[in-house]
């Protein structure tokens, strides 16, 4: 009883932190219409959390093993409880990001302690069962989160889904009393704040240049290049301080598995093929679909469904083909699913929509299912720990640039369709139509042409950001293409070479088949 609330609990809390990205996406253009930010401010209400989640969850870790798991689980759980209320109640644009900021190193801290929570109370058999049920609730936040959010925004505006994110970390924090005592890591395990400090920093400034260059332009006062150097100075400083480490939060070496690096680049592939549109398509539905939240809820189901129920598939699949077949197939299906989504259109019905919308979520769903294994097992056990830390450090890392890389070359693409033809209509930039637009303020866009033709300009604004989607669907298809055939050349085996045994007659057979 005492261990099923456990599981419970740490459930609870892992599902609502991928429900509070995907969740939040959809409630963009309710934030967006009520207070009525910049584009980049607006995307850094996702990019915020998703950016200090990532960047801090290594940090997090060290933490929960130096200072205890429940201790770090329950300092998690309340400031994320306390930054979704926060949210919820914020009337400023720039309160709601610097609350989401500190929501994502809320969400870093419980999913290491309640990670770490379970490897202490489980084992054997059920310590496996334990981490899939975990990973089926994180699946089922990440595809629920769209279509929950979606009815929320509809009965109780954009706040609601703050406030259930609230609710349902509350109830979590119940079973925190009934969690065992604090269990601290051997002497000497310490916090690698230096390492951290500058991979987090680098991620900062590479972060922040992206959401800014289309508001600014990319040279104009040399502010965005700036920023670019200056996050790959802080790269390359936490390169050397990890190399001089004794205890490194990182260890480069790694980087010599090829097939450790594949793992690494999968995510980030899959950020760009999917977590981006979980971002952007909510938007182009409700600005030029003329969606409701609650068709865009249904919608978005479409491509989130499979999250949850494939990764099971998956795990059996496996069993029987390679997983390096499995992981190019996904990108395959993601590949052909996003050149197929280009058939979007004003007033496109959500049946046209369900199949690419499916074929990119069985994707993602595929490769959900075998990620994870495939990190751990793909280096030595004694340092299965680390690969785990790094690979969900690359995947969260990876999808705060997609979404922020492809948010800025969609703004730049609309600015450019409505560059021409926007002078018909009204005074105002097409650089400030497409901030608008992209950013779910359809009515915002509409105010700067305040005697225009309504219906004609919606149309031609409709037009405009269509087009531009197009073509980011198609950039989208060709990443997933294009990194089919490396990852699967990565992930798969070497030939080991024969050794004769007269010129190495005393190498034993577990160092014949050593890399």
């Amino acid at each position: 009883m005492r261990k099923g609330l456990i599981l419970t609990s740490v459930c609870l809390a892992g599902g609502i932190l991928p429900a509070s990205l995907t969740g939040s996406s959809v409630a963009l253009p309710g934030i967006g219409h009520a207070l009525t930010p910049s584009l980049a401010t607006l995307q850094w209400v996702v990019n915020a959390y998703n950016l200090t989640f990532g960047a801090f969850m290594l940090a997090t870790g060290s933490l929960a093993d130096r200072f205890g798991r429940r201790r770090m689980f329950t300092f998690g759980t309340a400031l994320f409880a306390l930054c979704s209320l926060i949210s919820a109640l914020s009337g400023n644009i720039y309160l709601l990001d610097a609350a989401r900021a500190l929501a994502g190193v809320g969400a870093a801290a419980v999913l290491t302690s309640g990670s770490a929570m379970l490897a202490t109370v489980f084992e054997g058999p059920a310590l496996g069962r334990a981490f899939g049920i975990l990973g089926s609730a994180f699946g089922a936040g990440l595809a629920l989160g769209p279509s929950t959010a979606g009815l929320l925004v509809s009965g109780f505006g954009w706040r609601g889904v703050f406030l259930s994110h609230l609710a349902v970390t509350a109830v979590a924090m119940l079973a925190i009393p009934l969690m065992p005592g604090e269990h601290h890591a051997p002497a000497g395990g310490r916090v690698d704040w230096p390492g951290t400090l500058t991979f987090t920093g680098a991620l900062f400034l590479l972060t922040f240049a992206l959401v800014e260059a289309p508001q600014t332009g990319w040279l104009s006062g040399g502010v965005v290049p700036a920023m670019i150097v200056g996050s790959v100075v802080l790269l390359a400083a936490f390169a050397v301080v990890e190399r001089r480490r004794r205890d490194p939060m990182f260890d480069l070496t790694l980087f010599r598995n090829r097939s450790f690096v594949a793992v690494c680049l999968m995510p980030v592939v899959l950020a760009f093929g999917f977590v981006s549109l979980l971002v952007l398509l909510p938007s182009w539905f409700v600005t030029a679909g003329g969606y409701s939240t609650t068709r865009v809820g249904v919608t978005m189901m479409a491509l989130t469904l499979p999250v949850l129920l494939l990764p099971a598939v998956a795990g059996h699949l496996a069993q029987r083909i390679p997983a390096r077949v499995l992981l190019g197939l996904s990108l395959l299906l993601m590949a052909g699913g996003t050149a197929w989504l280009t058939v979007i259109h004003p007033g496109v019905s959500t049946a046209v929509l369900a199949g690419p919308l499916l074929l990119i979520g069985s994707g993602m769903g595929v490769s959900a299912g075998l990620l994870d294994a495939a990190a751990v097992s793909s280096v030595e056990p004694e340092r299965a720990g680390m690969a785990a830390g790094m690979f969900n450090t690359m995947r969260l890392s990876g999808e705060t640039l997609a979404i922020v890389i492809m948010s800025a070359f969609l703004v730049t693409s609309t600015g450019n369709r409505l560059s021409s033809g926007a002078d018909r209509f009204t005074t105002a930039d097409s650089g400030s139509l497409a901030d608008k637009l992209v950013g779910g303020d359809l009515s915002g866009a509409l105010s700067l042409a305040p005697r225009a033709d309504r219906d004609a300009f919606t149309s031609f604004l409709a037009g405009g950001y269509t087009g531009a989607l197009h073509l980011t669907l198609w950039v989208l298809s060709g990443i997933c293409l294009l990194s089919a055939a490396p990852i699967a050349r990565l992930l798969r085996p070497r030939t080991q070479p024969t050794v004769a045994v007269a010129e190495q007659p005393a190498v034993s057979e577990k160092e014949e088949v050593t890399v």
